[in-house]
């Protein structure tokens, strides 16, 4: 079994990692294009482009499945990369996870790109799922970037920005961009309140990895063998795993088994 995910950058590692959770033996193929992000400025035609190489990248390794472990991809080119690679090539998408985090009633943020940030696709969304729960939209400029460069400081600054603007009823935060899962743990810490229940956090990994196995009709096996290879691509080119990738705990997980070339 191969796996495929595609992102602009490390975004991707969470799903990744989620994926290798339930099938250690499944081989994984990350297609990536760093020196093109952040994505989420550049008009939805560019990012179809962009996407589209990627993802053409990570076909012709001719896995059994792609994950879309974009947000921004989903939105913009979802359509594209369906009517090219589908049905050979199940391609499956990233949703931000807003139906599951109004399950506990609310209040509700949501943490996402500012491009996705009060964007018609994010509001229909809430407008779907939500109604009846108060939601917040928080942008968080700069996070998704500090992120990719395991830049510290940086994610320190831009957390605590967006946990400024979460408003201190909230009980669920939904994480809208595949980056924040690397920190989900300084996100959670950051919105904390004294003398209330930690926040639920709500990110994409778990769901589209086990909506790839489902397509695919393959039953998870999280007792397998770490058997599975690993092929990193930044650019189309094969490569190793980015250094600050190795800074995350999916990184390190994904990065202790074989690569190949």
């Amino acid at each position: 079994m191969k796996i495929a995910l595609m992102d602009s950058g490390i975004g991707l590692l969470a799903a990744a990692a989620a994926v290798r959770r339930l099938r250690p033996d499944a081989d994984l193929v990350l297609s990536s294009d760093p020196g093109s992000m952040p994505w989420g400025p550049r008009t939805p035609e560019d990012v179809a482009a962009r996407a589209l190489d990627v993802a053409r990248a990570a076909a012709a390794h001719r896995p059994d499945a792609l994950i879309v472990a974009c947000n921004t991809a989903s939105v913009h080119a979802l359509p594209t990369l369906r009517a090219e690679l589908e049905p050979a090539l199940p391609v499956i998408g990233t949703v931000p996870a807003i139906k599951p985090s109004v399950a506990g009633g609310g209040p509700v943020a949501i943490w996402a790109t500012p491009a996705t940030t009060g964007s018609p696709y994010q509001r229909g969304l809430i407008r779907d799922f939500a109604r009846s729960v108060a939601v917040t939209e928080v942008p968080c400029p700069g996070l998704a970037d500090a992120v990719e460069h395991a830049d510290e400081p940086a994610i320190d600054r831009a957390i605590a920005a967006a946990a400024a603007l979460t408003p201190r009823e909230v009980r669920a935060v939904v994480l809208g961009c595949t980056h924040y899962e690397l920190v989900a743990e300084r996100i959670r810490a950051a919105v904390r309140q004294p003398g209330l229940p930690p926040v639920v956090l709500h990110g994409s990994a778990g769901a589209v990895a086990a909506q790839a196995l489902r397509r695919i009709g393959a039953a998870p096996a999280p007792s397998a063998e770490p058997a599975g290879g690993l092929t990193v691509l930044l650019g189309g080119r094969t490569a190793d795993l980015p250094e600050a990738a190795l800074t995350y705990a999916e990184g390190h997980l994904l990065g202790a088994v074989s690569t190949a070339r």
